[in-house]
């Protein structure tokens, strides 16, 4: 609660007094409070002092009314005391710092949603029941501060946020015109972004490029705001499109003004948008939406088309095509990168098609039907070529464009696929390649063939390979998986002799 600095009429000195931020109207409440028992003071006697009535001296005390500097200049005469005794920060007894945080507690989110009574903080409350309430509440925020990093909750703030994605069609027109600026700013107009413009754009914005060999292995890009510097991996980079992006996605960060994320659902959306903000960066929406609306007239719309005319990864132009596909053309789609084991890395879809998901609604970690283009591109021997491919599903005909890349973590195929009825408006809606899943009936491709079966049944005994989130929480930090002591002592390292 914020203490109200508007001046009351009449009040010439009120502006010019100084406001302790730290002070609450709890924490003021209490010390009023305080003072007044010790003079001996009743709420009648002191209300009369002010003149005002005792009930609107008692919401005072109970931090239910944020006081103006009038009212404290008048209470502190009352009380033989100064404004800045009143404006103090500390609780004037263990008892009230206890109440305090009573009181903060049960006017909390957290409280209201464990639908549990208030208690009534006053005196007739005892001290080792209060002690012990506010001991139990302590332990219930760090109970719930750990299942804020384990795995399911990490698996419920993936699902939220794919649900705010899809219901807005995965697109952010305030990032679209963020990102317009920005390459007016450098005077970029049509074709690829060359990585001389992404310089000047750091610049732009204060900052110098640095490329160091020593770059935390748990991060791609480090930004230092004390002395304006990007830095990069000297050695792991591969090509200049992903020089690009690593360094647009570290400024966009900046740009979106991104502070410390409080929890993991922050995390993730702070993600998306500084993804969100890089691509539409290499691919900006009114030279892109043209040539897709032109593509659409002529019915050769192509994920590879689009790649060339902005030189940037397959995977990026699949990202960017769900963000403009729907709103500005009309198709629904949906994308996904799987691992080549078979798990799904990233997914996104708004035309109807049923990921594999957990009972959490969680479609990251689960694996896909054998038969889904995003699995059989891994057998096809030709990756010159894009890979199309039709599959019959429970919940209707999809047809999907794919391929495969290799990475430090595997390879992974990244596929577009949009309902059959939309299909009409594609490169590649020739192709003859047609599958059937009936996932997630199991008999479709998780059950062994029966001859199978009955040879190995009882017979086999394979060792899994679990992953790292079935056996500890997310990793902590402000920012997960990071490791802070490392990159702050990169950034020591490295930061300029004269400070």
């Amino acid at each position: 609660m914020a203490i109200s600095t508007e001046p009351r009429p009449g009040t010439r000195d009120d502006a010019t007094l100084p406001i302790a931020q730290e002070a609450d109207a709890l924490t003021i409440g209490r010390r009023i409070r305080h003072l007044r028992t010790r003079r001996g003071m009743t709420l009648e006697q002191l209300g009369d002092a002010i003149g005002r009535a005792p009930s609107q001296v008692s919401m005072l005390e109970n931090g239910k009314r944020e006081p103006t500097i009038a009212r404290l200049q008048a209470v502190a005469r009352a009380l033989g005391a100064t404004v800045e005794d009143l404006l103090s920060a500390e609780p004037p007894s263990h008892r009230d710092a206890l109440e305090i945080e009573l009181e903060r507690v049960q006017r909390g989110s957290l409280f209201s949603a464990l639908g549990v009574r208030p208690v009534k903080v006053g005196k007739s409350l005892p001290s080792d029941a209060l002690e012990a309430i506010v001991g139990l509440q302590r332990e219930l925020e760090r109970l719930h501060s750990e299942r804020a990093l384990t795995p399911e909750e990490a698996r419920r703030a993936n699902t939220e946020l794919r649900a705010d994605m899809r219901a807005q069609d995965n697109y952010f027109p305030d990032l679209e015109i963020v990102a317009r600026g920005l390459l007016d700013d450098v005077g970029h107009g049509r074709g690829p972004l060359p990585q001389r413009a992404v310089g000047e754009l750091a610049a732009h914005l204060g900052f110098s490029i640095h490329y160091e060999p020593d770059l935390p292995q748990s991060t791609r890009a480090v930004i230092d705001q004390l002395h304006r510097r990007v830095y990069l991996p000297s050695n792991g980079i591969r090509g200049r499109s992903e020089a690009r992006s690593a360094v647009l996605q570290a400024l966009a960060s900046h740009v979106l003004e991104h502070a410390e994320p409080r929890d993991y659902r922050e995390f993730l959306r702070q993600r998306v948008e500084a993804n969100y903000l890089c691509a539409a960066l290499l691919v900006p929406e009114r030279e892109a939406v043209k040539q897709l609306r032109e593509a659409k007239e002529r019915r050769s719309i192509s994920l590879e088309d689009l790649r060339d005319a902005f030189a940037v990864s397959y995977e990026t132009v699949a990202h960017r095509f769900t963000n403009l596909a729907t709103r500005h053309l009309g198709i629904p789609v949906h994308f996904m990168k799987v691992h080549e084991s078979g798990a799904i890395h990233k997914a996104y879809e708004n035309d109807g098609v049923r990921f594999p998901a957990d009972p959490l609604g969680t479609v990251e970690g689960q694996h896909v039907c054998r038969h889904w283009t995003a699995r059989v591109v891994f057998g096809i021997a030709d990756r010159l070529s894009p890979y199309y491919q039709y599959t019959d599903t429970p919940t209707g005909t999809y047809w999907c464009t794919s391929r495969v890349q290799d990475t430090a973590d595997g390879r992974f195929s990244v596929s577009v696929g949009v309902p059959y009825a939309q299909v009409k408006w594609f490169l590649g809606r020739e192709t003859t390649a047609r599958s059937t899943s009936r996932c997630p009936d199991e008999s479709c491709c998780r059950r062994p063939a029966e001859p199978l079966a009955r040879r190995w049944d009882g017979h086999a005994f394979p060792s899994a390979r679990p992953h790292a989130s079935m056996l500890a929480a997310m990793p902590s930090g402000a920012f997960p998986g990071v490791d802070t002591t490392e990159v702050y002592e990169f950034l020591e390292r490295h930061a300029p002799v004269a400070d």
